[in-house]
C-alpha cells in the first residue's frame, strides 16, 4: 500500500481556493473513484469532490468552516496497490446540467472499476449515485431534526430534497408548523444570545458585498414608473394564455426594457477591471437575477437575454431562479452575468440602494408596485407606479448617463408597446 495525497481539484475557472462545508468520510473509510469525499463551496456554486483512487481514507485536511487553496493537500488516502495514477482535476464532479456528475480516472483500468463497482458502501456510506441529492443547508437541518433523507422523497429538480419536503415530513409527524423550530442544537443562554459561525454562502456573501462596498463608489439613482398600461397588458396576456406558458410577472417585462436601454448606452452592459484599467463591454446581455434562497442571495443568470422575447424571459427567468432555489444551479448558471436585476416584490418598499455586483458597472432594483394618486387632466387619478432604485460604478458611469440609461427603461415600461418593437 502507498499514501496517495488528493489535491482539491480546479473548482472552476479563475477559482483559487473554495470553502469546505462537509466532510462526507471519515478516516478508516473505504473509497472508490465514485465516491463523494467532501463538499466544497466556491463564490458561485457547491460543488462534489469525488476520489480518484480505490483505498482507506488516513486523514483529512481541514475543518469545515476552512478556506482551501486549489492544488492544497484536502486529503490522504492509503491505496491498494504502490502504482497510483490520477490528476487532480480526475477528483472533481464536474458541474452538469444535473449537476449529478460522478468522476471516475480517465486512466483508470478495467480491473479498478470492477473492484469498485464490488465494494459496498464505506461504512454503510451510500455511494454518490445513491446518496440522496440535497443542498448543505438542506443536509444540515435534516441532521438537527434526526430526518433520514434516504426516507424522503425529493420534489426539487431531480429529485433533489428541499426544506419543503422537510417540512412536509415534520407536518406528517404532528411536529408543529413546519417544525422549524425543533432543533438538536444547544440552547442559548439565559439572556437569550447565540453564537453562529457565519460560513458557506452567507460568508461568500458578506466577503464580496464588503469587498464591493469598500472598493466601488456606487451613485444610485431613484425614479418612479407609471406602469399602469403595463399591468393591464400583463393581465390580459395572462388571461389569454391560460395555463398554457409561464405566467407573466413584471420581471420579463423589466429584462426586456433593459436590453432595450443597454443597446443605446452598451457602456452600461460592461464589466470593469480595476487592476488592469480595462472596460469590456458585452454584445450578449446576460441578465443576473438576485434570487434569494434558503442558502442565501444568488444571482441566477438568464443568459442572451438580447435574443429572446418576453415569453421566453418569463420562462428562462422561471427555469434559472427554479434552480438556485432548489440548491440545484451549477456553476455555469449563477455566473458570466452582465449586468443585474433585484427585487424584492411586494416587500419591495418605496426605494433600496442595491450594491452593485462586481465586476458589473450597473445593477437595476425594483422597488414595490403600489396604486398612486397622480394629477392628470385637472384631476387625481389612481394610476400604478412603482420606483426603480439603479446604482451605477461611479468610476465608469457618470450621473447623466446613468440617468439616461434609466430613462430609456422608463419610457419603454411606460409606452409598452416599445418592448415588442426592434427598430425603435
Amino acid at each position: 500500500m502507498s499514501l496517495f495525497e488528493m489535491k482539491l481539484p480546479d473548482v472552476g475557472e479563475g477559482v483559487a481556493e473554495a470553502e469546505l462545508v462537509e466532510w462526507l468520510v471519515a478516516v478508516g473509510d473505504r473509497v472508490t473513484p465514485d465516491t463523494v469525499v467532501a463538499e466544497v463551496l466556491t463564490d458561485k456554486a457547491t460543488v462534489e469532490v469525488s476520489s480518484p483512487v480505490t483505498g482507506e481514507v488516513a486523514a483529512l485536511h481541514g475543518e469545515p468552516g476552512d478556506v482551501l487553496a486549489v492544488g492544497g493537500t484536502l486529503i490522504g488516502i492509503e491505496t491498494d496497490s504502490d502504482a497510483v495514477a490520477s490528476r487532480p482535476e480526475d477528483s472533481i464532479d464536474a458541474p452538469s446540467e444535473t449537476d449529478e456528475a460522478t468522476s471516475v480516472p480517465k486512466d483508470a483500468s478495467d480491473s479498478t472499476i470492477s473492484d469498485a463497482a464490488a465494494l459496498p458502501p464505506p461504512n454503510g456510506r451510500a455511494s454518490s449515485a445513491d446518496r440522496p441529492s440535497a443542498a448543505p443547508a438542506v443536509r444540515s437541518r435534516a441532521s438537527d431534526l434526526n430526518l433520514n433523507l434516504g426516507s424522503i422523497e425529493g420534489t426539487g429538480s431531480g429529485g433533489r430534497i428541499l426544506h419543503a419536503d422537510l417540512d412536509r415530513v415534520l407536518v406528517d409527524r404532528g411536529s408543529g408548523p413546519l417544525g422549524r423550530q425543533t432543533s438538536s442544537r444547544p440552547a442559548a443562554d439565559f439572556d437569550g444570545r447565540r453564537i453562529v459561525a457565519v460560513r458557506g454562502v452567507r460568508r461568500r456573501i458578506a466577503e464580496r458585498l464588503s469587498d464591493a462596498w469598500r472598493e466601488i463608489p456606487h451613485i444610485t439613482y431613484v425614479d418612479d414608473i407609471d406602469v399602469t398600461e403595463l399591468e393591464q397588458l400583463r393581465v390580459t396576456l395572462n388571461m389569454r394564455s391560460g395555463e398554457r406558458t409561464e405566467r407573466l410577472t413584471l420581471l420579463p417585462f423589466i429584462a426586456r426594457a433593459v436590453v432595450l436601454a443597454v443597446a443605446e448606452l452598451p457602456e452600461l452592459n460592461a464589466h470593469y477591471d480595476h487592476p488592469a484599467e480595462t472596460l469590456t463591454t458585452f454584445g450578449a446581455v446576460h441578465i443576473g437575477i438576485a434570487t434569494q434562497t434558503d442558502d442565501g442571495l444568488r444571482v441566477a443568470v438568464v443568459r442572451h437575454a438580447e435574443q429572446r422575447s418576453v415569453a421566453d424571459l418569463a420562462a428562462e427567468i422561471g427555469r434559472v431562479t427554479g434552480l438556485a432555489r432548489d440548491g440545484s444551479a451549477t456553476r455555469a448558471d449563477l455566473s458570466g452575468s452582465t449586468i443585474t436585476i433585484t427585487s424584492l416584490g411586494a416587500i419591495g418598499g418605496i426605494a433600496t440602494t442595491p450594491i452593485l455586483n462586481p465586476p458589473e458597472v450597473a445593477i437595476v432594483g425594483v422597488n414595490k408596485m403600489e396604486t398612486r394618486p397622480v394629477w392628470r387632466d385637472g384631476t387625481f387619478q389612481p394610476r400604478q407606479k412603482l420606483n426603480l432604485s439603479s446604482s451605477f460604478d461611479h468610476r465608469m458611469v457618470d450621473g447623466w448617463v446613468a440617468a439616461t440609461f434609466v430613462q430609456h427603461i422608463k419610457r419603454s415600461l411606460e409606452t409598452p408597446a416599445l418592448l415588442f418593437v426592434d427598430d425603435i
